[in-house]
């Protein structure tokens, strides 16, 4: 337990119930590969070069894309520094919160773990707008048949839960096969856009820093950094990883390098197709058909088929993988006493966090009928998910991830501090303080354009209300946290020690004088 606080030996009833498999996520199930499949499937590498560049590019202006993906692979790859260092010192399913916990204490940690289920939970949800109205694209292309995107998107809200209930074997699967074939195709779009470039011809512009100016860089920042989203969460499988003090770190800086240089060469791939000077215009015009359209004329219709339909099954991937991810901070919340106890325990068969599955599974099935229900859209508008459910969600949980990566390399550094061996840490709290810093800026200034960011009107509430989930969370968690400190300190006192809790329960009460009682 942390140093002064006071522990409370539970009754050993409950102990063996937490020294069982419903309590604890099964361990060795992931290596290095399956876990770094796993992290990239949320970075969808379709969504982000024909949905997330274009709008870069065109709502942003900033042509220099490529260089931001380069830029912020390097404040990552400071930041996966520390946080790759605390991985070995906490294994956790809470990961962001449980070290901020570890970190900057209980009360920080309970605000943290509010602000990651809302976070990863918005970024999931969102995706199911995107998707909707692609599906309803492709009926209307190829079948004549017009379907309300709604309609697609719940199909997938009750797939992506019932696969959550399986084990995580499975899930790897079909997230590595889904990712490397969508990986495959970009980079032939890439090797064909550089084969036959623009009237520009291969122009290195796209790197000119001169290219990052402009009023939309703070945007453009939040939703280059949502393409990142993924690789901080391998710590979260920290507890079903064989060797977890190596594979979690490995699998980060995989993840980070992979991921800046892949989106890097992408965006400047769809520069030299265009032209630099042509990108921003083009992609406003185009929009999220920007690829679809450059495919179309270097690689044929039959391509760029396939490409649609793997649109959505790279989408399918990620929300399986943000999916998952939720239904582990559940159940690590759970386990602590910040959520029920039924969120902190595995499902019998296959050792899945079902409860946390559960819960994600409702707020999908909630979120996308409201949207439908009360968009203001005129009827039959096919872009009214992508506007309001996609931007929006998608939005709200990039900045709950950048604010909960700049906390989380504060609470590395003091972390190291308190435990006092800051001095043999030195260079990577250095890196940390960097990110950490690097991050908070890039947070402040997207919450000075997130009006921007949805495509509100000047003056819109919304250019508040939604930054203000993400603030309502905090301040929700912060709250929770300073009531358990007051009514259950030894609950407090637990969060952010996943296993580790109940093991120190277990010692104590095989150390009483009674011994712990028999069943």
């Amino acid at each position: 337990m942390p140093t002064g606080s006071s522990t409370t030996v539970q009754d050993p009833a409950d102990i063996r119930t937490y020294k069982g498999t419903d309590r604890a996520l099964r361990a060795d199930r992931l290596g290095t590969a399956g876990l770094l499949l796993s992290v990239l499937a949320a970075s969808a590498p379709l969504m982000v070069v024909a949905g997330v560049m274009p709008t870069t590019f065109g709502v942003m202006g900033i042509v220099g894309q490529p260089l931001l993906f380069v830029i912020l692979g390097v404040v990552l790859a400071l930041f996966g520094v520390g946080y790759a260092e605390m991985s070995r010192h906490v294994h956790n399913a809470g990961a962001f919160y449980a070290y901020i916990a570890r970190g900057l204490g209980p009360t920080a940690g309970a605000g943290a773990s509010f602000v990651a289920l809302v976070a990863y939970s918005a970024m999931q949800v969102g995706v199911y707008g995107i998707l909707g109205f692609e599906v309803s694209n492709l009926f209307a292309t190829y079948l004549d048949t017009e379907l309300a995107w709604w309609i697609p998107a719940l199909a997938a809200v009750a797939v992506t839960g019932a696969l959550g209930w399986l084990k995580i074997d499975l899930n790897a699967k079909v997230l590595g096969v889904l990712l490397l074939i969508e990986c495959a195709l970009v980079v032939i779009f890439d090797v064909s856009a550089l084969a036959k470039p623009g009237p520009e011809g291969l122009s290195l512009h796209a790197f000119d820093p001169a290219t990052l100016g402009g009023a939309g860089l703070g945007t453009a920042l939040c939703f280059c950094i949502a393409a990142f989203v993924g690789f901080e969460q391998s710590p979260v499988y920290a507890e079903e990883t064989s060797r977890p003090h190596i594979v979690v770190s490995r699998v980060m800086f995989l993840a980070v390098g992979f991921v800046a240089l892949f989106f890097a060469f992408s965006a400047w791939a769809l520069t030299v197709a265009t032209g630099p000077s042509e990108v921003v215009k083009t992609s406003a015009e185009a929009g999220p058909g920007l690829l679809f359209q450059l495919t179309g004329d270097r690689l044929g219709t039959a391509f760029t088929d396939v490409l649609h339909v793997l649109f959505v099954t790279g989408m399918f991937a990620a929300m399986l993988s943000f999916h998952n991810v939720v239904a582990r901070y559940a159940f690590a919340m759970g386990r602590e006493g910040l959520l029920p106890a039924a969120f902190g325990r595995t499902n019998a068969g296959t050792g899945a966090p079902g409860t946390g599955s559960l819960l994600q599974t409702a707020v999908s099935v909630l979120v996308v009928i409201a949207f439908a229900v009360t968009d203001d859209k005129p009827a039959g508008d096919p872009t009214a998910p992508v506007l309001h459910l996609f931007t929006w969600m998608g939005s709200v949980g990039a900045l709950g991830v950048t604010l909960l990566m700049a906390t989380a390399s504060f609470a590395v550094i003091a972390f190291f501090v308190r435990r006092g061996t800051a001095g043999a840490q030195i260079w990577r709290l250095a890196a940390a303080g960097a990110a950490g810093i690097a991050l908070l800026a890039i947070a402040v200034l997207t919450v000075k354009d997130f009006g921007v960011l949805v495509g509100a009107e000047k003056g819109s509430a919304l250019s508040g209300l939604l930054p203000g989930i993400i603030g309502a969370a905090a301040v929700a968690g912060l709250l929770y946290g300073l009531v358990l400190r007051r009514s259950r300190p030894e609950a407090h006192a637990r969060i952010g020690l996943g296993n580790e809790a109940f093991r120190l329960d277990q010692a104590a009460a095989e150390a009483a004088p009674d011994g712990p009682r028999s069943s």
